[in-house]
């Protein structure tokens, strides 16, 4: 299990199985440290629109394995675990939870 320290510095943990299940996209080897900036510094984080449990930081990154992109991590909110990381070109709808200034 790994944890990482949000902008809230909450600890938000990643199992072994989640860790597995995101770092074996194609686009996502090696791209840890970009999850831990973008939990610890996101432009952006919003509230699912499918499960109020769940919010969804966001960060952009010029340099991507796939161009210049968003990078998204879900979160259990009430759990406080990672579900998904992933790069988008786009943020969904939402509830804006925080946004940086």
């Amino acid at each position: 299990m790994q944890t990482f320290t949000d902008l809230f510095k909450r600890k938000i943990s990643l199992s072994e199985d989640r860790k597995s299940h995101i770092l074996n996209r194609l686009e996502m080897p090696n791209q840890e440290t970009k999850i831990e900036e973008t939990l610890a510094k996101p432009e952006l984080i919003k509230r699912s629109v499918s499960d109020e449990n769940v919010i969804i930081y966001y960060k952009h990154y010029q340099k991507t394995p796939v161009t210049s992109k968003y990078l998204a991590v879900v979160v259990n909110n009430s759990k406080s675990f990672i579900i998904s990381a992933y790069f988008t070109d786009r943020i969904k709808k939402g509830e804006i939870i925080w946004t940086k200034s």
